[in-house]
């Protein structure tokens, strides 16, 4: 999965990279296949979030797969394939348990009789159907089944599997099946079927704290800025907007680095963070800027242009994730567009 600009990493330099080692790429949004395609890729493209029926022209254009998300949105499709004569993939998307887009399990035959119904120029490659709770293994949680709010996995898949029972009744191949996203692939590998939808984990990040590490993984991302500005702050002086951050007792070096919210570093994390200068961590202090933040060196001899590490070498997507209340995944893909990516073979 390439959506979100490779999950922060910068889907330019990624997608032609690994283009060679993959089968499919998945994207959440027809723009994000577009651009794919402007990069000049090859291999199909399965768009995975929701179309909007006047967007289908796009799929035609740019050649990318359709999750066919509900009858309405397939017999636009094929009335669409018809008045053009051009052929197009789909993908059955069936809901199981996530409650986003897709065509219900218990309602699904109907749906797949009627893509049985298109024309010749619709062609079903794929059936898929997304897991809500993957990453919980609830056998191990001492979670109670019968009574936790968390949908079951191995349930999703036991409806999944009835769904698919339509082409065996029907003496049909069934077509490409997928269901597994990074916490399925670790947790469920009965349910890995014909293909897998690797997402933050292809980039190195599990996508739980608690989840076994079944796969030896590296981080594939640093996030490094520069200190741009250094200065001694005396006794009393606060530092930045709101004046959260006091200098106590005695003088200290605080230095600025050109990062801020605006790249997607944390206002939250306002004297939490912690960064990495010449191999010594030190805290982030004062509050977070939209394009600069501070930290307080003591009086170490930090100068101007000496490299800092805001993720990586130590410091984790999961430690930001803490500092700022949210998950790994917000943090990997909230890094903007402004950062510059540099790919390092």
């Amino acid at each position: 999965m390439v959506k979100a600009n490779a999950y922060g990493h910068g889907v330019d330099g990624v997608a032609p990279f690994i283009e060679s080692e993959t089968d499919f790429f998945g994207v959440a949004l027809v723009e994000e296949g577009i651009h794919l395609r402007n990069l000049g890729i090859k291999k199909p493209i399965l768009v995975a979030g929701g179309t909007l029926i006047e967007q289908l022209p796009l799929f035609f254009d740019y050649d990318l797969t359709l999750s066919a998300s509900s009858p309405d949105l397939l017999t636009a499709t094929d009335h669409l394939a018809s008045s053009r004569r051009q052929p197009i993939k789909v993908h059955l998307k069936i809901d199981t348990g996530m409650e986003r887009v897709g065509v219900h399990e218990y309602e699904a035959e109907a749906f797949l009789k009627q893509s049985l119904a298109c024309s010749q120029l619709v062609e079903v490659e794929g059936i898929y159907t997304h897991l809500a709770n993957s990453e919980v293994n609830m056998e191990s949680s001492g979670l109670p089944i019968a009574t936790s709010k968390l949908v079951d996995s191995k349930i999703q898949i036991q409806r999944f599997q009835e769904v698919l029972k339509f082409y065996e009744k029907n003496n049909l191949p069934a077509p490409m099946r997928h269901v597994c996203n990074s916490g399925g692939i670790l947790n469920l590998p009965e349910a890995h079927f014909d293909m897998v939808r690797a997402g933050v984990l292809f980039y190195g990040v599990y996508p739980a704290r608690d989840i076994e590490k079944k796969i030896d993984v590296k981080p594939a991302l640093t996030w490094k800025s520069k200190v741009v500005y250094s200065k001694i702050t005396q006794p009393g002086r606060s530092i930045s907007y709101g004046s959260l951050y006091q200098v106590e007792a005695s003088p200290k070096r605080i230095v600025t680095i050109p990062c801020g919210y605006a790249d997607g570093y944390f206002r939250r994390m306002t004297n939490q963070a912690s960064v990495l200068i010449n191999g010594k961590k030190y805290p982030q202090v004062g509050r977070i800027c939209m394009d600069q933040f501070m930290v307080n060196v003591e009086n170490d001899d930090i100068k101007v242009g000496d490299d800092v590490i805001l993720l990586g070498n130590g410091i984790t997507a999961e430690d930001l994730a803490d500092w700022t209340g949210t998950n790994e995944y917000e943090v990997m893909t909230n890094i903007s567009a402004r950062v510059p990516r540099v790919y390092v073979r």
